[in-house]
């Protein structure tokens, strides 16, 4: 550590040495309040200022002004640091804080404030500006900025434009969204850091290894997390904006090196569901902004590249209560300095210069717009609820049935979110459809109608001008401008039922509160055994908490009937003589734990199907399961994939880096999982070639190995061979079947030039290439063809959401329902396994059928339809499972949690009584 802190104070007097840095220049501040050097040790800018740092010196900030900054703390991180925001305001309005936020709340239902009390709640209240920094722990610039902008707004006098900000703005600081990422890049580039800072943009200090800064612990993009709400950071920020419920939201990020400074307006596609108010009020700040960067001599940009459409931004989330969301990004130094390509030096303090000026600029703004903001958010409460009553959609429905376990989480997911979520108590009936009860009832005549829609919607629609400009686009070959994802409906995502109903539902009914909390049961006291139906989220955290507790579990491989119940395959038997004297107990506490149903049998006497004992009846051994860990493997999908096993259904992992796999005794381990690769390395190639023939021996010997995404590029090689797929092409019309091959053409003969000197040496004729045969080309379709690649891969898809079709009979697709939802992102499609060579348990729909929600490429869905997207190959004593897109993709892929259980705890293996082909389909 006392290493660490002399490489990081020598490289802040290489830095400060070179001239006083001033900020804003001209700036007097009041001498009692501490300045970062004075409780760092550092001028700003001059290090990277670490979690540590931050939190210490916002509580001199406090101690300082205790009447003008309070500080709160929001939660905690995976790796256990503190999560704050500082509210910041005038004497008056900290005073105040909790009237403010009571105002707030009030101007936020007008069912339940009448206008008049609206009005005066406007002239009186401040505006509500969140600013919030480093959500990407390696976009290090903005955190440092967020200790000078606090500075500024409790230190700055004599200055008018302040005065004005604190008496009129209330400033909800948030420094440091992601502790966990920052302190990773920081470690790495204290580790590289040489004599002095290095410009040199090769340099090892700003090559951050896998999996860099950008991700939390678990390696999630936060910025992509904001419905989803699967992260303790995000939940934490989600539920302090909603008490408060900021005017206005700016999340401020980094971006290439060699860019410059973008700030709103944003760029299309703009989501449907924002006002035109909201559009309108992105001018104001964007135009106070432009007038700061032109006085300091910095270039910007507004309108390109980041997008107004993905709800899940934290910059696009508050525009569905009545906010204003903002992305702010800066050109970024990874370190203290760096060489651009136009051979220029930026240093570190001038990047941070810009988020400061910005986050001031954006103060100035929110007070000077600040009875304008709040009329817009009230009218916005207004009009959402007035849409509601007046458009198509009433009420949408979530069924209670299928994955109950799924709906009733999806429904506590949306009360996280605002949304009024009533439980039905009983069974009803609405436009001709019988709902059981406990079916949830989301009327859209409420406060958070736009975000209902954003989120319920099966889709969403892109502006048709943006679309068509696309394809225009593609057909130059020129890259989309799509940003994100295009198709997110949860319901979809959670693979369960949702009906929008042009109709009010009356029913007796209760509020759903959050957060999620599964409610289990038990149907008696077994005497021979007890049933928990697979096929949901909660039998699956039953399976899992079942194996960590020690109880033998069975599994039932195809249906049966008892005392007039349908038992779906994968039903888990737990037989109470095969546990111990505490089972009835040890049962109970589960089912209450994970949420599941569980049955009570005295007989094992069944109506139809299998019996208890019967060779399908197999046991679910305790796997040791080990995950693929750094480069070459996609640190989101790896992460994700390690979250949904660990906490999600709370069953660890042992994470093996690549490159340390050949010499890994596979041995101890049941599973072995590839993760989708990407980011970093060459490709799975390059680092598991020399672990191959070990894999391929731990598989025939009774491995399962799975593989997702870009790691069935590696199992499909044929010098590999432990997947017989292959990635198609690009099809065309009249082109070979999939996977055959193509002859290759003929190659013209060649011909001497004509009018080729005489006196040319032959040399220089060999070098001179053959002329070919001369076409005609007599309209554009011809000139199109002729410059299309003779071929290439399907251009990549910014994320669907397509029906795939589901083979009941394998045992990696038991408790599913006969489709279910996948979200395609990318532009790898493959051909079908062949029977001889394994099974695909789950395929694309029909092209006609295929696409469910967002924007398709026309060529991809005519070409994806009938195409696997999991394959299953018995290789010896084990098995490869292949998944062709990534089940746990943002770990909100809820729907396709029972598969990819299925995948990791269900193979039967040579433990299952029967030949070969009921081997590979049990």
């Amino acid at each position: 550590m006392r290493r660490s802190l002399f490489l990081l104070a020598a490289a802040a007097v290489a830095v400060s040495a070179q001239q006083k840095f001033e900020f804003w220049p001209g700036a007097q501040y009041d001498p009692a309040i501490p300045t970062v050097e004075k409780v760092l040790g550092f001028e700003p800018g001059t290090r990277h200022a670490t979690h540590a740092d931050i939190v210490r010196y916002f509580e001199a900030l406090a101690a300082a002004a205790p009447s003008r900054i309070r500080l709160f703390d929001y939660g905690r991180t995976w790796e256990g640091r503190r999560l704050f925001y500082a509210a910041i305001s005038g004497e008056d309005n900290i005073r105040r804080l909790a009237e403010i936020r009571a105002a707030q709340q009030r101007l936020a239902d007008p069912r339940k404030t009448p206008e008049a009390e609206a009005k005066k709640l406007i002239a009186s209240s401040p505006s509500v500006l969140a600013l919030m920094y480093g959500v990407h722990g390696n976009e290090i610039s903005s955190p440092d900025a967020a200790l000078l902008t606090a500075y500024h707004l409790l230190a700055a006098r004599n200055d008018a434009m302040m005065d004005q900000v604190r008496r009129h703005v209330v400033v909800l600081l948030d420094p440091l969204q992601n502790p966990d990422g920052r302190e990773r890049f920081i470690y790495n580039f204290v580790t590289n850091l040489g004599l002095e800072p290095d410009p040199n943009p090769a340099a090892a200090e700003r090559a951050e290894p896998w999996p860099g800064g950008r991700s939390n612990h678990y390696l999630f993009d936060m910025n992509r997390d904001w419905f989803a709400l699967t992260q303790p950071e995000t939940q934490g920020r989600v539920r302090y904006l909603r008490e408060w419920l900021p005017h206005v939201v700016v999340d401020l990020h980094e971006m290439g090196t060699n860019s410059t400074y973008f700030f709103t307006p944003g760029a299309p596609p703009y989501n449907p569901h924002i006002t035109a108010d909201q559009k309108k009020q992105m001018q104001w700040f964007g135009q106070n902004n432009a007038k700061y960067f032109d006085r300091f001599g910095w270039p910007y940009f507004t309108r390109e590249v980041f997008d107004e459409f993905y709800p899940g931004y934290g910059a696009s989330w508050p525009w569905f209560y009545g906010g204003m969301g903002m992305t702010y990004e800066n050109a970024s130094v990874r370190g203290l300095v760096v060489r651009r390509s136009d051979d220029t030096l930026y240093g570190y303090q001038e990047s941070v210069q810009k988020h400061f000026v910005a986050s001031i600029a954006t103060c100035e703004t929110a007070a000077r717009q600040r009875q304008q903001l709040l009329e817009s958010f009230w009218r916005y409460q207004v009009t959402a609820i007035e849409e509601g009553r007046s458009e198509p959609v009433k009420t949408y429905v979530l069924p209670r049935r299928g994955d109950t376990s799924a709906v009733d989480k999806l429904a506590a997911l949306l009360a996280e979110h605002g949304i009024e979520v009533l439980r039905a108590g009983a069974d009803f009936e609405a436009a001709g459809k019988k709902y059981p009860a406990g079916s949830y009832l989301i009327s859209a005549a409420q406060p958070r109608k736009r975000l209902i829609r954003a989120l319920l919607d099966r889709n969403v629609p892109m502006d048709e001008a943006f679309v068509k400009e696309q394809e225009r686009r593609r057909k130059k070959g020129l890259p989309d401008e799509i940003y994100d994802v295009t198709g997110w409906s949860l319901p979809l995502m959670y693979n369960v039922e949702c009906d929008p109903l042009e109709t009010a539902v009356n029913v007796a009914s209760a509020p759903v509160a959050p957060p999620y909390q599964p409610k289990g049961s038990v149907s008696g006291r077994a005497e021979v055994a007890y049933l928990v139906p697979w096929g949901t989220q909660a039998s699956g955290r039953f399976l899992t908490a079942a194996l960590r507790s020690g109880l033998r579990i069975l599994t039932a491989n195809k249906p049966f009937t008892q005392n007039g119940r349908k038992y779906p395959s994968g039903t888990l038997i737990v037989m109470v003589k095969q546990n111990g004297a505490d089972v009835h107990d040890r049962v109970a506490r589960l089912a209450a734990a994970s949420g599941a149903e569980v049955i009570a049998t005295n007989s094992s006497w069944v109506d139809d199907g299998i019996d208890f004992g019967s060779n399908h009846v197999s046991v679910v051994r305790r796997p040791s399961i080990a995950l693929v860990w750094d480069a070459p493997t996609s640190s989101l999908g790896a992460g994700a994939t390690r979250f949904v096993l660990e906490r999600q259904y709370g069953y660890p992992v042992t994470v093996i880096r690549a490159s340390n796999l050949a010499a890994a005794d596979l041995n101890r381990f049941h599973v072995l999982i590839l993760p989708d690769a990407g980011g970093f390395g060459g490709g799975y190639g390059t680092a598991l070639n020399a672990a191959a023939p070990r894999i391929q021996q731990w598989v025939r010997e009774g491995g399962v190995l799975i593989g997702i995404g870009a790691a069935l590029s590696w199992l499909s090689n044929p010098q590999v061979n432990l997947l017989a797929i292959q990635q198609e092409q690009l099809a065309r019309e009249g082109a070979p079947a999939a996977g055959t091959r193509q002859p290759e053409p003929a190659k013209p003969a060649a011909a001497p030039p004509p009018s080729a000197p005489a006196a040319a040496a032959p040399q220089a004729a060999a070098a001179q290439a053959a002329p070919v045969p001369g076409r005609l080309l007599t309209k554009e379709e011809d000139f199109e063809k002729a410059v299309e690649p003779e071929t290439r891969l399907p251009d990549a898809v910014a994320g669907v959401i397509v029906r795939a079709r589901v083979d009941p009979e394998t045992w990696v697709t038991a408790g599913l329902p006969e489709t279910v939802n996948v979200l395609v992102d990318g532009r790898d499609i493959y051909t079908p396994i062949r029977r001889d060579r394994g099974v695909n348990a789950v395929i694309f729909d029909a092209p006609d059928r295929l696409l469910l929600s967002g924007y398709l490429w026309e060529e991809n869905r005519r070409q994806l339809g009938f195409k696997p997207f999991v394959v299953i190959s018995n290789q010896g004593r084990g098995v490869v499972v292949g998944f062709t897109e990534d089940p746990n993709f943002r770990a909100f892929h809820d729907g396709l949690n029972v598969l990819f259980l299925n995948a990791v705890f269900r193979f039967p293996g040579p433990a299952v009584r029967g030949g070969a082909e009921e081997e590979q389909r049990q």
